[in-house]
């Protein structure tokens, strides 16, 4: 069977929730599993130097707009919630807690909606109960505290940079890297075809 197409994000990443909206489909029409990983962003950038997009020098302003217009595009709600960048600590932790499966990816995408489809702030830990709860998920606030679910999120993230991943969407499909939301027409063409 073929391998599933590696997804990191980080849920402050707006191009991350628009990903988070295709990547699936796009696995689905190549008979391709998605084996999603949140990870810290705010740690690759620490060995990469970067600092948010909207935080730099004309970048920003073209970045801000540019997620809404890629949402138009794609038919995907975005409101870019007022506390940006935020620290997607408590929805990371909750993803590993559950275990990473089909309920983790519910929540992930429930999260992602949250902040940028409705603007809502998803940074304290009784928001993203919150939407656990809605899911039929109890015990999240003492399930992230746990060390082991805390060890979890930090071994991911210290892999993920070890293997060169940097930014949020981030793909990898058979060990071809691709990065960002508008690699997905090539991620679906290297599907295809088998790469080239």
């Amino acid at each position: 069977m073929a391998k599933p197409i590696d997804f990191y994000f980080d849920f402050s990443s707006p191009y991350g929730y628009l990903a988070s909206t295709q990547i699936d489909d796009l696995a689905k029409r190549h008979k391709r599993d998605v084996a999603w990983h949140p990870f810290l962003l705010g740690a690759a950038f620490k060995v990469t130097g970067q600092k948010p997009l909207v935080e730099q020098p004309l970048r920003g302003a073209y970045h801000a707009h540019d997620f809404m217009r890629s949402a138009r595009l794609l038919g995907v709600p975005f409101r870019l919630p007022e506390k940006f960048p935020f620290f997607g600590l408590a929805a990371s932790r909750a993803f590993y807690w559950l275990g990473g499966g089909d309920k983790a990816k519910q929540l992930a995408k429930s999260v992602f909606h949250a902040a940028f489809g409705e603007a809502r702030d998803v940074t304290p830990i009784p928001a993203v109960a919150a939407l656990a709860r809605d899911l039929g998920v109890e015990g999240l606030e003492q399930g992230i505290e746990l060390p082991e679910t805390k060890e979890k999120l930090r071994v991911v993230t210290d892999q993920a940079i070890a293997e060169g991943i940097f930014g949020s969407p981030f793909f990898v499909v058979d060990g071809e890297a691709f990065w960002g939301h508008d690699r997905l027409a090539q991620v679906d063409r290297w599907l295809a075809t088998g790469g080239w």
